[in-house]
C-alpha cells in the first residue's frame, strides 16, 4: 500500500492494518468490516456523529461514553466495538473514517479485489451498483468492490476514484467546464 504523507493518513492506515491483523486471527474480516460499513452509514447521516468525532471540545471521556452507547445501540459489538472504543480512548476518533477506508481497501485487497470510491449525485440501486461494478471490473481487469457517497450537489453522474485514476462524469463539472469555456469565449 503506498505511503500517504497525510499524518491522518498515516494514523488511519496503521490503525486500520493493526484492526485487519486482529480480524484475521480470529476469522472475522467480514464481520468487522459489516460492522464499521455500518458505523460509516450511521456517520453519514448524522451531523451530531460527525461533530462527536471531529470536534476537539469533547474529552476523551465524553467520546468514550459516547461511542460505547452509539456502538451498543446500533449492535456493534466484539472486535469493530471495541476498536472503535480504544480509538476514542486514544482520542483519534477524528481519523475513522480514513481507518474505515483504509480497512476496506485492505481487505479487498486480501481477497484479490480492488476498491473504488464512487461519489454519485443520487443513491444507486442494488442493480446500478451491479452493472457499475461490471463496467468497473472490466476496466481493472479484477473484482471491484466500490465504497458509495451521495453528494447532491453533483447534480447528476457521478465521479469514480480507483487507485490513481479518477473519471469524473458529473453534471456539476461539465456546467464548470462550459461556464469557464464561455468565459473565454466572451
Amino acid at each position: 500500500m503506498a505511503q500517504s504523507s497525510s499524518p491522518i493518513s498515516g494514523v488511519a492506515e496503521r490503525y486500520a492494518r493493526s484492526l485487519f491483523e486482529l480480524a484475521q486471527e480470529s476469522n472475522s474480516v467480514a464481520k468487522v468490516e459489516s460492522d464499521l460499513d455500518k458505523f460509516d452509514s450511521m456517520l453519514s447521516g448524522s451531523d451530531d456523529l460527525d461533530r462527536l468525532i471531529k470536534s476537539p471540545v469533547f474529552s476523551s471521556e465524553d467520546q468514550l461514553k459516547a461511542i460505547s452507547a452509539v456502538a451498543d445501540k446500533a449492535g456493534i459489538k466484539g472486535l469493530a466495538g471495541n476498536f472503535l472504543r480504544v480509538v476514542a480512548a486514544n482520542r483519534r476518533l477524528f481519523a475513522v473514517p480514513g481507518m474505515i477506508r483504509a480497512f476496506r481497501s485492505i481487505a479487498a485487497e486480501q481477497r484479490g479485489e480492488t476498491t473504488a470510491e464512487v461519489t454519485t449525485a443520487h443513491a444507486l440501486t442494488a442493480a446500478q451498483q451491479t452493472e457499475l461494478k461490471a463496467a468497473l471490473k472490466s476496466v481493472a481487469g479484477k473484482d471491484v468492490a466500490i465504497s458509495v457517497t451521495v453528494d447532491p450537489s453533483l447534480l447528476g453522474g457521478l465521479v469514480v476514484k480507483m487507485g490513481s485514476r479518477q473519471i469524473d462524469t458529473s453534471l456539476k463539472t461539465k456546467l464548470n467546464s462550459l461556464k469557464l469555456a464561455l468565459k473565454e469565449v466572451g
